[in-house]
C-alpha cells in the first residue's frame, strides 16, 4: 500500500502530503476541487500516461515552473515520477533515489481505476478497451508495458518504411516484423491468460447485486500463421492503407452480461456499469492471489448513482479484496457506512483531513 503520497506542481495542487492510514481512502469535495487529479496522481506511479491518458505538461501547474512532481513511500521503496520544466515531455521516474524506466514501476505496485469516462466503454472506440485490457494484463504480467512499447515502436519503424514500399529495405522490413512477432505474440499470449484467470474469477461471482460478465478478446489473427509471416504478405495492402491492419494492436475486449447472454453495448446504462464493476472486483482478486499483492483500486465518483443496497455490497466486495482503495465523492453521506477510512476533503487545490 501507499503509505505516504506528495505531490508538487500537479495539476491544481501547489503541494499536497497525504499519510493514509487506513485501507479506503476517502476524498470528498466539490466539484473542480482536484479529488480526480489526487486519483491521476497516484495512477501515474504505474507505467502509461495515467487514467486521464493526458500529455505530460497539461498535468503540471498552471500557475507553477513548467514542471511537477509526485513520490509515495510503498512498502519503504519511494516511487517518484515528473517532468523537469525544461523538458515537459519527458517523463523521469526514480525507484528507491536510483533512475529508472516507467515499465519499472509495474515491478512495485499494482494500480487499476474505474471513472466516470468509462461509462462508455462498451460503446466507444476498440482502443479504449484495449487499453482497459492491458491496463488489467499489466497488474497481472508486470512485463506486458515493455512488450507493449517494443511491439509498437516496431510498427512504427514499419509504416514509415512502408510509406515507400518500393525503396524499403526487405531485409530491414524483415528485422521490424520479426520484432512485432516476438513482442506481439509475448502480448497476445498475456492478454489471454489474463482473460482466462478472471472469467474462472468471474464463474464464482453471484449475478447479484452486480452483473456477471463474461469476458473475451476479439481478434482476426491467423493462429496457423506467425504473425511476422502475415505482415510480411500483407506488406503492400499496408502500404497502401498508411498502417499496419493486422497484429495484437487491433484486438477489441469482448463481454457478454451472463444472464442475459446479451453483448455489454446493447446493456443500460446501469448493467454496463454493474459488468464492469464486476470485472474490476474480481481482477482485485485474481492480482492478489496471484501477485501475494492486491491491487491499488482509484474509484472516481463510483458510488454516486449507486443505490444503498449496491453501495454496502460494494464497499464490502471492495474491503475483501484486502488492497488501498481510494475513492471520491462529492458529498460525505456517500461513505457513510464506512466505519474505518482515511477522510479528507479537498478544496480548491488543498487537503485536509476531515472529522470521522
Amino acid at each position: 500500500m501507499i503509505g505516504r503520497l506528495t505531490l508538487s506542481d500537479f495539476r491544481n495542487h501547489a503541494d499536497a502530503l497525504i499519510l493514509p492510514d487506513h485501507a479506503f481512502i476517502l476524498l470528498t469535495g466539490d466539484n473542480g476541487a482536484g479529488k480526480t487529479n489526487i486519483l491521476e496522481a497516484v495512477s501515474m506511479l504505474a507505467p502509461g500516461r495515467g487514467l486521464r491518458g493526458a500529455s505530460l505538461s497539461a498535468m503540471a501547474r498552471q500557475d507553477g515552473a513548467g514542471g511537477f512532481g509526485i513520490a509515495a513511500d510503498v512498502d519503504g521503496v519511494v516511487l517518484g515520477t515528473g517532468i523537469n520544466p525544461g523538458a515537459p515531455e519527458r517523463r523521469q521516474v526514480r525507484i528507491g533515489g536510483v533512475t529508472s524506466s516507467a515499465n519499472a514501476l509495474a515491478d512495485h505496485l499494482s494500480i487499476t481505476w474505474l471513472t466516470p469516462a468509462m461509462d462508455r466503454l462498451f460503446l466507444d472506440s476498440p482502443g479504449g478497451r484495449r487499453r482497459f485490457l492491458d491496463r488489467l494484463t499489466l497488474a497481472l504480467h508486470p512485463g506486458h508495458a515493455a512488450h507493449s512499447a517494443r511491439y509498437e515502436a516496431a510498427m512504427r519503424a514499419r509504416n514509415r518504411l512502408l510509406s515507400d514500399v518500393r525503396r524499403a529495405d526487405p531485409a530491414w522490413l524483415g528485422a521490424l516484423e520479426a520484432q512485432m512477432n516476438e513482442h506481439g505474440t509475448a502480448l497476445a499470449a498475456a492478454r489471454a491468460d489474463m482473460v482466462s484467470h478472471l472469467n474462472a474469477m468471474l464463474t464464482d461471482q453471484p449475478d447479484a447485486p452486480f452483473a456477471r460478465p463474461l469476458v473475451a478478446i476479439a481478434a482476426d489473427d491467423d493462429a496457423g500463421e506467425p504473425l511476422d509471416s502475415r505482415l510480411a504478405r500483407e506488406r503492400r495492402r499496408d502500404a497502401a492503407a498508411g498502417r499496419t491492419l493486422s497484429g495484437p494492436h487491433r484486438h477489441d475486449l469482448s463481454v457478454i452480461h451472463a444472464a442475459k447472454r446479451q453483448a455489454a453495448a446493447l446493456c443500460s446504462t446501469g448493467e454496463q456499469k454493474a459488468l464492469l464493476l464486476s470485472i474490476l472486483l474480481a481482477h482485485a482478486a485474481l492480482i492478489a492471489g496471484h501477485r501475494g499483492q492486491p491491487p491499488v483500486l482509484l474509484l472516481d465518483e463510483v458510488a454516486a448513482h449507486l443505490d444503498p443496497l449496491r453501495r454496502t455490497a460494494l464497499f464490502d466486495r471492495l474491503a475483501a479484496t484486502g488492497g488501498q482503495i481510494w475513492m471520491t465523492g462529492t458529498e460525505s453521506s456517500l461513505f457513510s457506512d464506512l466505519s474505518s477510512a482515511t477522510r479528507l476533503t479537498v478544496t480548491a487545490g488543498h487537503v485536509f483531513s476531515s472529522a470521522t
